[in-house]
């Protein structure tokens, strides 16, 4: 057995284990990252790779516990752009993964601003497996009928159901189900969002491939994505969470701005 040296944070209770690779090739094949992400093992809900820098960004790889490999992690992303920060010394950093670049900037003490991108809203690049209006999506689930779902891309696919309560559903029967409904080929993320009023969100989250999660950065941006296009809530909103708030921002182009704080970097060993 190899003992490796890894960091331990995360991003109001959403937890990640972050691995160096700018200096040296380490490789987890997807048992080894099933068996590691147990709450019973080291558990986390995303480990995340940093590779060596490229045309001045640095690519991430990312894993959910499940050991499938996704393409965004907002809470996740800002926690590397911290890790890096403090690293190189700098309050800005450039990440990639294997479809945007994400520009982050140390903005106060464990806080960092996460610029996000342009949503996707068309039905192929969610994706959702037929041509359907993605703003107004019914499912059944069980005996219950979940109605005007509102579907977006901000990285991953998300879907989102405002409601009068975010928790009067156990999400932990609905959530799977959800996720693995056949309109969503790659699968999806499920937020059950409450609006208190047009700044404020609480919301209740199945993170596709993790489970019932303390927290997702993606998930808030969708949330506000979907209400600001409802026209129920406003461009700037904070997101409610168990654990604090993720402040999400949709300037006049449309980018999608995420600002939140990030917890103390551990360092951690890991026998693999």
């Amino acid at each position: 057995m190899t003992t490796i040296g890894a960091f331990r944070m995360d991003g109001l209770g959403n937890d990640f284990i972050i691995i160096d690779r700018r200096n040296n090739s380490i490789n987890l094949n997807k048992e080894k990252i099933i068996e590691l992400g147990k709450r019973t093992n080291i558990g986390f809900d995303q480990i995340i790779f940093i590779e060596k820098e490229k045309e001045n960004s640095f690519p991430i790889t990312i894993f959910n516990s499940d050991g499938g490999e996704i393409s965004a992690c907002g809470n996740g992303s800002r926690c590397v752009a911290y890790l890096l920060s403090k690293n190189l010394n700098t309050k800005e950093i450039r990440l990639k993964t294997n479809n945007r670049l994400l520009n982050a900037k140390i903005v106060g003490n464990f806080q960092v601003k996460l610029e996000m991108g342009k949503p996707l809203f068309n039905f192929e690049s969610i994706p959702l497996s037929r041509k359907i209006d993605t703003s107004n999506i019914s499912l059944d689930v069980d005996e219950n009928k979940f109605t005007d779902g509102f579907c977006v891309n901000i990285g991953n696919p998300h879907i989102i159901f405002f409601v009068k309560n975010c928790f009067e559903h156990d999400l932990k029967i609905i959530g799977p189900k959800i996720e693995n409904n056949n309109l969503f080929p790659e699968k999806t993320n499920v937020t059950f969002a409450q609006i208190l009023d047009k700044k404020n969100v609480i919301v209740n989250v199945w993170e596709r491939g993790a489970g019932l999660t303390k927290a997702c950065g993606t998930a808030a941006c969708a949330t506000v994505i979907a209400g600001f296009k409802k026209k129920l809530i406003n461009n700037k909103v904070d997101v409610k969470f168990n654990e604090g708030l993720l402040n999400i921002e949709i300037n006049s182009n449309d980018n999608v701005f995420m600002t939140g704080p990030v917890s103390k970097i551990k360092n951690i060993n890991i026998e693999i």
